[in-house]
């Protein structure tokens, strides 16, 4: 089973009548032979004079205000394009705003911010400092790898990251509650400190952890894929992913899944909502919900193109 040339042209045709630049620009790069300039120059309109990034770039939160999250969502859109030229004006101003420390707590970057609460938002960007203290795992674990990766071990911001991740890591193999975001998290961070072959940490007992979260995550009735539950694509894009042989039957099913529930003349919808936000923001949420689709139909060829599911 195959997504057909028709099919295809059909998902483009959606995309350039409804996303915005970012995303359009993603889509040429990814299957239009586009160029990382341009999802460049697209995504600079997003960063702030701090460095970070808001003013809606994740269509969930509309918060104009750097927030560690966005920062990070513009972070993995660099990566997609595998772009790490730090030398760019982008990565210096992400670079800079990293060493501000802004919202960077005991526990690490927090996850919903303060000035989230005065703009559009989904509610789980709804400002909550006990919530954050879970869900600033993720985050702060994708943003610890990428400072270990791409900063200065000298400076007082990498020593500070160097003692978190371990705090990071035992919290990894002695609790499962690691909110939203902290499985993918961890995968990021640990793939991170294999690549650096950083000592003092048992990969062995990490790898064995994060292989039962992958597993143990992921919801196997796909009747309820239509709600929001955790698919195998979550942690596994390409078939040389860690988790790709223990979850291959799983990732097959919804390959599957994702060609034969494309609608006719649309692209597929999001299986979430701003539910009690809906009516405080309809207008803001039906955009939010568009941009999504956009970002989404993206990331599902992307998926289905590197396990040649998709004709071309």
């Amino acid at each position: 089973m195959m997504i057909s040339k028709e099919t295809y042209l059909e998902i483009k045709t959606w995309i350039y009548r409804n996303a915005r630049n970012i995303e359009l620009s993603l889509w040429k790069y990814h299957f239009e032979n586009g160029t990382k300039e341009d999802v460049l120059s697209a995504l600079s309109v997003y960063q702030n004079e701090d460095g970070g990034f808001g003013n809606a770039l994740e269509p969930d939160s509309w918060n104009p205000n750097s927030s560690p999250y966005t920062t990070l969502y513009a972070i993995n859109i660099l990566k997609s394009i595998n772009y790490f030229d730090l030398t760019h004006p982008i990565y210096k101003g992400i670079t800079k705003y990293l060493f501000s420390e802004k919202d960077f707590e005991e526990y690490g970057w927090r996850f919903s911010i303060h000035s989230n609460d005065h703009y559009p938002h989904a509610p789980w960007m709804n400002f909550n400092e006990e919530t954050n203290i879970t869900e600033s795992i993720g985050v702060t674990a994708e943003l610890s790898a990428f400072i270990l990766e791409y900063i200065d071990n000298n400076t007082d911001l990498y020593q500070k990251i160097i003692n978190l991740i371990h705090k990071l890591f035992y919290k990894l193999t002695s609790d499962n509650n690691l909110g939203e975001m902290g499985i993918g998290g961890f995968i990021v961070l640990f793939n991170t400190i294999k690549k650096l072959k950083m000592r003092d940490f048992d990969y062995t007992c990490i790898e064995k952890k994060l292989n039962y979260l992958v597993k143990n995550s992921i919801e196997y009735d796909i009747s309820k894929w239509i709600f929001y539950g955790v698919r195998p694509s979550r942690y596994i894009r390409t078939p040389n992913s860690i988790y790709y042989e223990e979850n291959k039957e799983i990732l097959r099913k919804e390959l599957n899944y994702i060609i034969e529930t494309k609608p006719k003349d649309d692209v597929w919808g999001i299986t979430w909502t701003w539910f009690e936000n809906n009516e405080k923001y309809p207008k803001e949420f039906t955009l939010s919900e568009n941009w999504w689709k956009a970002y989404k139909a993206i990331e599902n060829l992307s998926l289905l193109k590197n396990f040649d599911k998709l004709e071309l």
